[in-house]
């Protein structure tokens, strides 16, 4: 019942992305397009190598194509020419150990070792695998002369042509739908956390275990972490590509993300977001260390921050965004209510610290986004 469930639950699911690969931008698409473009270079590579050239090894060719419509165009250029080589050099060790031994299974024997080795060689990255496969093709159709090999290379040479080339030419690939995302992440769950607090704080009663505040913190340094990834992955779908202007025009989307200057900032708001959350998780439960007086402007700082973070689209770097001038006035206010520096209580004094060090945060995004602009 539970294998039936499982596999239910399975098809449901496969439905789900092939309906959203249909009908919405998005990944199952992407997905899709590559799938189908690989195909379409298998084919085409066949068409060429078998049916126009007769060659006598001519699935060498769709195989080569197939896997060389990679995720980006740079990608797929440097995967061919580690492919070609290593296909190279598993052929010629193959041929040479059918030439030395005479035997098929000898020359498995001799030729296998050594390709697999060959293989694991890092600057061949994922293609090292297709060094033994290459030998393996050699010694099974077991002809090793001249003319053999150099038509198991041109044909090699042939699918990776075909495979580079409907990657470049047919809806290049260009990955900046995820920078986008998680920048907009990034923005619209620090302002959350932050008007969460602010609504907890509102209620002014102590609570027995303090929310997950800090963890939620700590959350945002790992988007910042996928972000990091997903530019240098966005700036590899632009290398080489040459048809970026006409897919990013075909994708109805603006051209580029946010800049990548502007992702520093974020390292900086998010660790002194941090240092604020764990602060206000002291007052959260011992809400009497904060006079009932100073209540007002720390919620009024909180809720003008998270309008700072959260309302445009890019976030607290495009400009001067709305709800910083509000946390401006609210921190002094803040800083006028609370006890004079010698009488801060150690919740007062960690709690003025982290929101001044938050709304300079906020200040210098909006200064450095103001000159690279």
């Amino acid at each position: 019942m539970s294998f039936v469930r499982i596999t239910t639950g399975e098809l449901r699911a496969v439905g789900r992305s092939v309906s959203r690969s249909v009908t919405e931008r998005g990944p199952e698409r992407e997905t899709a397009v590559q799938s189908l473009k690989a195909a379409a270079a298998g084919v085409l590579a066949w068409a060429l190598a078998g049916w126009w050239w007769h060659a006598p090894f001519a699935l060498l060719a769709p195989w080569t194509a197939l896997f060389l419509v990679q995720d980006t165009v740079y990608r797929s250029l440097v995967s061919a020419l580690q492919q070609f080589a290593v296909v190279v050099l598993g052929t010629l060790l193959a041929a040479l150990a059918g030439i030395v031994t005479g035997d098929t299974l000898a020359a498995l024997a001799l030729a296998l070792p050594a390709t697999v080795l060959l293989g694991t060689y890092a600057r061949f990255g994922a293609q090292g695998l297709y060094a033994p496969t290459a030998a393996l093709f050699v010694i099974a159709y077991g002809t090793y002369g001249p003319m053999d090999i150099v038509h198991r290379l041109l044909e090699t040479a042939l699918g990776a042509t075909v495979g580079l080339s409907v990657n470049a030419l047919v809806l290049p690939p260009v990955h900046h739908r995820r920078v986008r995302r998680l920048r907009h992440q990034l923005a619209a769950e620090s302002a959350r956390l932050l008007t969460d607090a602010a609504d907890r704080l509102a209620e002014r009663e102590a609570a027995d275990e303090p929310d997950d505040w800090d963890d939620r913190a700590r959350w945002l340094g790992d988007v910042l972490t996928d972000l990091r990834a997903a530019r240098r992955w966005s700036d590899e779908s632009l290398r080489l590509n040459p048809l970026r202007r006409l897919r990013h025009h075909t994708d109805r989307e603006p051209a580029d993300p946010p800049p990548a200057v502007a992702d520093t900032a974020w390292y900086d708001i998010t660790d002194r977001l941090l240092a604020l959350m764990r602060s206000l998780m002291d007052v959260e439960t011992h809400p009497a260390a904060i006079p009932p007086d100073a209540l007002e402007p720390l919620l009024a700082f909180l809720r003008g921050a998270a309008r700072a973070m959260g309302p445009r689209e890019q976030g607290p770097d495009d400009g001067e965004p709305a709800g910083l001038d509000a946390a401006r006035r609210a921190h002094r206010a803040l800083e006028e209510r609370l006890a004079s520096p010698g009488a801060l209580n150690p919740e007062q004094a960690s709690l003025l610290s982290a929101s001044g060090h938050l709304l300079a945060a906020l200040e210098r995004a909006c200064s450095d986004a103001a000159v690279s602009r």
